[in-house]
């Protein structure tokens, strides 16, 4: 388990890094002389990068050596951080967040790639819920650490605690990742690659904007169809290319379209609530944003009380079982947050936080798990940087819903000013709903789905090449 751990801890740094920011906008702006406003383009600038080079990482992976590019994109984010805290203007800023990003880009997909290839199937769910802590620890710990740093340090420090754990990830990375790599690759797809950079910029920014007034409605309404152009022609590109850079073709297998299109869903609910719960024991409750970072570290409890027992309900229950489920408890737990107020006992606040925290790390760890179990490992790099992408367009998304219902729910009520934590249950409960509803894609699995990772055989293995899957993702040998 050393490896899923380094990985685990390069992606709690970027986790970490991109929940902190937010806490300390309105310090940065004072020191720098600008709004807060406007350097929110601090935070969208870093998701430029991700939806500019995500997609590519897989080949660059495979081109390069997982080691190389892996032990290359901590040094990046690193370095990129260090700058951030250096910057003196506004400028500085957003030009070293690109640099984070891009780093940030290349070290979440190849960092998975990276462990997916160096451990046995067996103990694939093990490994997988390593990776799941980082994704729901980072944004709970990030405000009341972001807040703590920036009210008894200096802002700069929300970048400068990067660099040990950057530093120390290199020097590991370098002793125990090895540096796997493909033989033989066919050249980079570079109308792929422009096409889904405008694709995916269109959408993040547009999704990223909605319901915030930073842009007017057709502006926004532009980007998201420019996005969306971008993406259509992508796919119109990607029929007759030899090799994409997207492989459409892993939608032929069952697990890996079920872990995509239920994840995007699931996701909308679960991106959602770094956005909304802050907010809402801002505003409605009157907290301090270390107070409600406080409270909102609960859910963290959750994640790390789900990592032991994954596997035995994964084991005892099977994916199919445990998808359907738990999409239905996550998205009933995400709605009951919307029923909050500020007389509720903080025990049963604390109790439902705990609880939603468990159930979704439980998802995380299935979906991420079931996506690429199907999977062969000569296309595993494609898949990764697949399923990071769509990650993205999810989380972006679930933002994007919570801030487009809060801001028509607060419009009608009276506005900001007479802001109520009641105004936060038409959110809740719309992304709650969005979660629970990736259960009609999970109940479409067969039975044994993913059975050879999670152990659980109810019934015989199916044959999948019915069901559209190439022989080569029916390989049933260990990742190397």
């Amino acid at each position: 388990m050393l490896i899923p751990l380094i990985v685990a801890c390069a992606l709690f740094m970027e986790n970490l890094d991109s929940s902190v920011l937010a806490t300390a906008l309105p310090s940065i702006a004072e020191s720098l002389g600008e709004s807060p406003l406007k350097l929110n383009l601090a935070i969208t600038s870093y998701l430029f990068s991700l939806a500019v080079f995500i997609p590519v990482s897989g080949w660059v992976a495979d081109r390069y050596g997982a080691r190389t590019v892996f032990r290359a994109a901590i040094a990046v984010f690193t370095i990129g951080s260090l700058l951030c805290g250096l910057a003196d203007s506004f400028w500085t800023l957003v030009a070293a967040r690109v640099l984070q990003g891009i780093g940030g880009a290349m070290m979440v997909p190849v960092g998975r790639l990276v462990m997916l290839r160096s451990v046995p199937k067996a103990d694939l769910v093990r490994a997988v819920a390593w990776l799941t802590v980082p994704a729901l620890v980072g944004p709970v710990i990030g405000p009341p650490l972001g807040g703590f740093l920036t009210t008894y340090l200096s802002w700069r420090w929300i970048f400068w605690i990067n660099l040990p754990i950057g530093l120390l990830g290199i020097v590991l990375v370098t002793l125990y990742i090895p540096n796997i790599r493909e033989e033989k690759l066919p050249p980079l797809d570079w109308h792929g690659f422009l096409l889904t950079a405008v694709g995916l910029l269109g959408l993040v920014f547009g999704f990223e904007t909605i319901g915030r007034d930073l842009l007017p409605d057709t502006a926004v309404a532009g980007l998201l169809l420019a996005g969306a152009i971008g993406l259509g022609l992508y796919l119109w590109h990607a029929k007759r290319h030899p090799h994409p850079l997207l492989d459409l073709s892993l939608l032929r297998v069952p697990t890996f379209r079920a872990g995509i299109a239920g994840g995007f869903l699931f996701r909308i609910g679960t991106g959602a609530i770094p956005f909304l719960l802050p907010l809402m024991f801002q505003l409605g409750f009157g907290m301090t944003a270390f107070e409600s970072g406080m409270v909102t570290f609960v859910s963290a409890a959750g994640a790390l009380t789900m990592k032991m027992a994954a596997g035995p309900i994964l084991r005892w229950l099977g994916f199919r079982q445990v998808l359907i489920g738990n999409a239905v408890l996550s998205g009933l737990a995400i709605a009951v947050c919307g029923l909050f107020r500020p007389e509720w006992p903080h025990a049963l606040i604390l109790g439902v936080l705990l609880f939603g925290g468990f159930f979704r790390s439980l998802q995380f760890t299935s979906i991420n798990t079931m996506t690429i179990s199907d999977i062969a490992t000569e296309r595993m790099s494609r898949a990764t940087s697949f399923t990071s992408m769509m990650q993205q367009l999810s989380l972006s998304a679930g933002v994007a819903v919570g801030a487009m219902v809060l801001h028509a729910t607060v419009t009608l009520s009276g506005g900001l000013d007479a802001m109520t934590a009641a105004d936060f249950m038409p959110a809740f409960f719309t992304v709650g709903t969005a979660a629970a509803l990736s259960t009609f894609i999970f109940v479409r699995l067969p039975a044994d789905a993913g059975a050879e990772v999670s152990g659980h055989r109810l019934v015989a293995p199916t044959n999948r090449l019915s069901q559209g899957t190439p022989p080569t993702e029916n390989a049933g040998r260990p990742a190397e």
